[in-house]
């Protein structure tokens, strides 16, 4: 049985695991039909040049075990002592989607520990690509979520966390509140900083991801 996600390499922004559901019907269709899609940020942990290790969590683990899986899903990997960058996951987006049938109105974005930093940043830097966001135990810089008033937001995070305080999402949070945007706050009271398998195991995030299409601009 072939792996269910493909290795990608990148000349120009990350390497990258590649999910295509029923990937042979795909490839065989002549008009191939738009797919909702997830872009999966990783964790510190989880850098270097090994993409099997992006396998370890979040939405990159959840479709090795559930070939029905209903996204496309890439899920990049950040360089060993690097950080998640803006301008190299917008290269990335710009390359899936010349490359795939992404649906540009169900594109989501989510990330948990650095990739939860990664998502605010990204998403804040810009928010018109994506339809939802579900940061996992992350923060970003709180002046920046007016930029995120328009776009739903579902955080998560462990009340218990010893590594990346729950503080972090509370302001992200706050200030998203202060703006009128669109922010649910989901705090696991006894979780310390693995908040995400309970996250990415439950059903419902990926049916709110789908209740939410990207807002069209105005004017």
């Amino acid at each position: 049985m072939p792996p269910l996600q493909r290795q990608v390499i990148s000349t120009d922004s990350y390497n990258y695991l590649l999910f295509l559901p029923d990937e042979l019907r795909l490839r065989n269709k002549t008009q191939e039909p738009l797919l909702p899609t997830i872009l999966f940020l990783h964790g510190a942990g989880e850098r270097g040049s090994n993409l099997d290790n992006v396998k370890k969590y979040g939405v990159a683990k959840i479709v090795e075990q559930k070939p029905d899986f209903p996204f496309i899903v890439i899920s990049p990997q950040c360089p060993r002592g690097e950080y998640w960058n803006v301008e190299r996951l917008s290269t990335l987006l710009d390359e899936v989607i010349a490359s795939y049938p992404v649906d540009l109105d169900r594109f989501y974005l989510t990330g948990l520990s650095m990739g939860g930093y990664g998502t605010w940043h990204l998403a804040a830097a810009q928010p018109k690509r994506f339809a939802a966001i579900a940061p996992i135990c992350g923060g970003g810089n709180p002046q920046t979520v007016r930029n995120l008033r328009n776009l739903p937001v579902w955080a998560f995070h462990g009340a218990k966390d010893n590594v990346v305080p729950l503080s972090e999402s509370e302001i992200m949070v706050s200030a998203l509140k202060a703006h009128d945007g669109n922010v649910k706050f989901t705090v696991y009271p006894e979780a310390t900083h693995d908040s995400w398998t309970q996250t990415y195991n439950n059903p419902e995030l990926y049916e709110w991801f789908l209740r939410h299409r990207r807002q069209k601009a105005v004017g």
